[in-house]
């Protein structure tokens, strides 16, 4: 029998609305269609109407997981306009906090994906040692998820030496549980069952409809703008692009264990190098000159992209965010299909898709 399934826009398994059709034959998903749109707020028309600073605020709201990611690319765009040389200490204190917000926004995805499959003691493990990471993160900021650490020409606060200890001794917990995660996640059988096999996406799918981030290295595409085309001060540390060959849901789940050891590494890096010297230009409202443009950043789900247009005024002349889920959403469909109805939310999942980004 052939049957059309709704999924969404409000579902258990997806934490944002978004509405899949799954056209099947019996329980196999034969076909599938992605409607998006149920979250826009109209942030790059509000963008033109505020200040660089006012801006900075707001499109921290854009994403509420990766906050930081955009006014890091944000203030980057601004920073090139103006040719701003932002100090050392203040970019260390940037690329800190944004590997930070990389563990946590993967150990929220693992948790999420641990939830799903039905592994409910495991992920009460994983979101135990998130809320480490959480701490750390209110210690630096004051905030547990708007961070408020960029500001245009450098960072906000500094990291004291007690407070850099407090991050290395966190580090040494989480890369001990961790160690114990990924042990379990390699050789569970509840795990390989639900994820093995699962959703896949080819690499020449992944290639051809345009996957970024995780998603595509989880499909065995080595894309990563830290390394391509380095920013702020990201070829100062040494590490590595993470790739997965398997390209499933599995997959999926390898990546994002195996990129919180290197965010660990590069966080270790940039503490025991944190440079002397100021953290910024100072806190007033630059001055900004007329000039376009655009930022590759890459954000815990994939390259984050800010255009930004100035016209020597005080205000944005337009603001251009262009998010990872844009690009990873379009590849629901593709690894739907083969699959069954029960595996379905967990596939849409899989693609760790943050819908308040993409409805910006």
């Amino acid at each position: 029998m052939s049957y059309i399934v709704p999924i969404g826009p409000y579902h258990p398994a997806l934490e944002e609305p978004v509405h899949a059709r799954l056209y099947t034959e019996g329980e196999e998903i034969k076909d599938a269609e992605v409607f998006i749109g149920y979250n826009h707020r109209g942030i790059e028309k509000l963008a033109q109407q505020k200040n660089f600073i006012q801006t900075l605020v707001m499109v921290e709201r854009v994403c509420g997981i990766c906050s930081h990611s955009h006014a890091f690319a944000y203030a980057m765009a601004l920073e090139s306009i103006a040719k701003m040389n932002v100090p050392k200490r203040g970019q260390y204190i940037r690329v800190i906090t944004a590997e930070l917000e990389r563990l946590h926004s993967h150990y929220l995805w693992l948790g999420i994906a641990l939830h799903i499959i039905g592994h409910d003691s495991l992920f009460m493990h994983t979101w135990d040692d998130r809320e480490a990471i959480m701490d750390i993160l209110e210690e630096i900021s004051g905030n547990r998820v708007n961070y408020g650490m960029v500001t245009i020409g450098g960072a906000r606060r500094d990291i004291s030496d007690e407070t850099r200890k407090n991050v290395l001794e966190m580090l040494d917990k989480i890369e001990e549980s961790m160690n114990r995660l990924t042990d379990i996640l390699l050789s569970d059988k509840t795990v390989a069952l639900r994820t093995q096999g699962v959703g896949v996406l080819t690499t020449e799918d992944a290639k051809r409809i345009g996957a970024v981030g995780p998603h595509a290295r989880a499909s065995n595409m080595a894309v990563d703008v830290r390394i391509d085309a380095p920013y702020s001060s990201y070829d100062d540390f040494e590490f590595k692009k993470v790739v997965y060959p398997t390209c499933d849901v599995f997959s999926r789940v390898v990546i994002r264990v195996l990129e919180n050891y290197e965010s660990i590494k590069i966080i270790r890096q940039a503490l025991d190098m944190l440079p002397k010297g100021p953290i910024n230009l100072g806190t007033r409202i630059p001055t900004i000159p007329a000039g376009e443009y655009m930022v590759r950043h890459e954000a815990p789900r994939g390259q984050l992209c800010y255009k930004v247009v100035t016209d020597g005024g005080e205000n944005n002349k337009r603001v251009n965010i262009h998010v990872p889920t844009f690009k990873n959403a379009p590849t629901v469909p593709t690894m739907l299909r083969g699959n069954s109805i029960a595996d379905a939310g967990l596939i849409i999942a899989s693609i760790d898709p943050c819908f308040s980004c993409m409805d910006r």
